[in-house]
């Protein structure tokens, strides 16, 4: 797999749009948490041009926006550090299922999803005692972890398979 300047420009776009897409939804109080809104381009860069943008995307996409906006924060906990590596398996897992293993459209959303989620209450876990915090078990983070999120899952399982099935057919490929 190559990392050409075309792969670069829409893995450039996808993180430009993890940045701007959270601004639609974080006028509403503790939104990000439930929408995911940074998640679809993440996830988007994995299913449209494969597991090296998806995971490029999705490790960039939360600094960049932390940097740029603040959100997410970097301290007093690296929330911003969590989601990258949420949001780069996400990413990585869409891209491997979908482009590389060729599975179902649908599979390969839910591999995603499920596979960024677990890194993400993993990656809490470990975060947690460096702050003082005590660990929760890992299925208490992960079970809040989707639960929380359960609109912000309906909305990405409505929306992406919409966005590359539309996509796919604008460009003639898989």
């Amino acid at each position: 797999m190559k990392f050409d300047l075309q792969m670069l420009i829409r893995t450039a776009m996808m993180i430009a749009l993890g940045v701007i897409l959270p601004f639609a939804f974080h006028g509403i109080p503790g939104a990000g948490r439930v929408f995911l809104p940074m998640h679809i381009p993440a996830i988007l860069a994995g299913l449209l041009f494969g597991p090296l943008s998806g995971f490029v995307s999705g490790a960039l996409t939360p600094l960049v926006s932390s940097v740029l906006t603040g959100m997410p924060p970097l301290a007093p906990v690296p929330i911003a550090v969590q989601m990258s590596v949420e949001l780069a398996i996400f990413g990585l897992l869409a891209g491997v299922s979908y482009r590389a293993l060729r599975l179902h459209l649908m599979l390969s959303l839910i591999i995603a999803m499920f596979g960024g989620r677990l890194a993400y209450s993993i990656i809490t876990l470990a975060f947690f005692p460096l702050f003082g915090l005590r660990p929760a078990l890992l299925g208490v983070v992960f079970g809040t972890a989707l639960t929380t999120a359960v609109p912000g899952l309906l909305l990405q399982f409505v929306a992406i398979p919409a966005l590359v099935l539309a996509y796919e057919k604008f460009v003639g490929r898989r």
